[in-house]
């Protein structure tokens, strides 16, 4: 119902995500975007992901497999859909981009078996890093 409720500027966004072209976890991340989001995504292809992370000032610590660029936001990662919604509606002050350094386990696009590691949504940029969700 959250989703439903802001996906009037997740509709209205451009979504275009960067990947590595021998990554599989990649389009499971933005078929789950997709459907939580009801956005349409432009898939490019990059053989060389660190300067795509690099220009988009993606921290170095916070980087994952893939990069989504949203309405000038940048997205790292499996970034669950429910965030980048909250993102785009609220607009914090300060904030870059949304990350989830590593690929863990039950995040968006690596689900596994049902196996899961806790992980947690990082906003960054010009106001420093901050905790935008917690998942366990």
């Amino acid at each position: 119902m959250l989703l439903a409720a802001c996906t009037g500027a997740a509709q209205a966004a451009s979504y275009t995500m960067f990947r590595d072209p021998s990554c599989g976890c990649c389009e499971d991340w933005a078929d789950h975007v997709r459907a939580g989001l009801s956005a349409e995504i432009v898939v490019q292809d990059s053989p060389d992901m660190a300067a795509v992370k690099d220009g988009h000032k993606v921290p170095d610590e916070l980087r994952s497999c893939h990069t989504m660029v949203v309405d000038g936001y940048v997205i790292e990662g499996h970034v669950p859909a429910a965030d980048i919604a909250r993102l785009l509606r609220e607009r914090p002050a300060g904030v870059e981009g949304l990350a989830v350094a590593g690929m863990p386990l039950g995040s968006p696009g690596m689900e596994m078996d049902g196996r899961t590691q806790p992980y947690q949504v990082i906003a960054f940029g010009k106001s420093g890093r901050t905790v935008f969700n917690t998942y366990n």
